[in-house]
C-alpha cells in the first residue's frame, strides 16, 4: 500500500498542512476540515460531518475535538491519534519559535500591527465556519429558523449556549426539525 492509499498517512498530511493555516485554531478552519473530509477526501457526508462537529462542541475539551472524531471515524483510535497529533504538532512547534521570535521584538511595533490584522481574519473565518455548518444542518425552513433564533439568543443574552444545543438537540429527537 503507497502513502497516498493509506488512511493514516491522509490524515497525518491533511490535517498537519492544516493545522499550519488554521489562524484561529480547529474552529476557524471548519469550513477547511469540512471542504476536505466531505468533498476532497470523501470520509463522510455534510450531516455525519455537522453531527460529529456538534458532538465535539458539546464534550468537555479543546475544540480540535471536531479532527479527532474525525480521525476516528475514517481509521478507528490509531486515526484519532494520528489525526490529533498531525492538527497540534506542528502549529506547536510554530508557535514556540514564533513566540521567541516575537519576544525579541518587543520594542518593535509590527507585531501589534501583525496582531491587530488578525482579528478581522479570524472573524471571518469563524463567520465561514458557521455559513459551512448551517448549510450542512439546516436541511428545512424549520432548521434555519432554529438556527437564527439560536444565535439571536446567544448573541443577545448570556444563556449558556449547551443549552440552545440540548434544546435543538431535543427538538431533532422529537422529529420537530
Amino acid at each position: 500500500m503507497s502513502g497516498d492509499d493509506n488512511p493514516l498517512f491522509q490524515l497525518f498530511w491533511t490535517f498537519a498542512l492544516i493545522s499550519l493555516f488554521a489562524v484561529g485554531g480547529a474552529v476557524a478552519a471548519i469550513p477547511e476540515l469540512q471542504r476536505v473530509a466531505v468533498e476532497a477526501r470523501h470520509w463522510m457526508t455534510d450531516k455525519q460531518f455537522a453531527d460529529l462537529f456538534a458532538l465535539s462542541q458539546l464534550s468537555p475539551g479543546p475544540n480540535v475535538l471536531i479532527v479527532t472524531l474525525i480521525g476516528y471515524s475514517v481509521a478507528g483510535v490509531a486515526g484519532a491519534a494520528v489525526a490529533t497529533i498531525a492538527m497540534c504538532g506542528p502549529t506547536a512547534v510554530l508557535s514556540y519559535f514564533v513566540s521567541r521570535w516575537l519576544s525579541n521584538a518587543r520594542d518593535a511595533r509590527w507585531p501589534a500591527m501583525l496582531q491587530a490584522a488578525l482579528v478581522p481574519l479570524s472573524i471571518g473565518l469563524m463567520a465561514a465556519s458557521a455559513w459551512i455548518l448551517g448549510q450542512a444542518s439546516d436541511q428545512t425552513w424549520r432548521a434555519f429558523a432554529l438556527t437564527v433564533l439560536a444565535a439571536l439568543v446567544a448573541s443577545r443574552t448570556r444563556l449558556n449556549p449547551l443549552w440552545l444545543l440540548a434544546a435543538g438537540g431535543c427538538l431533532g429527537f422529537a422529529g420537530l426539525l
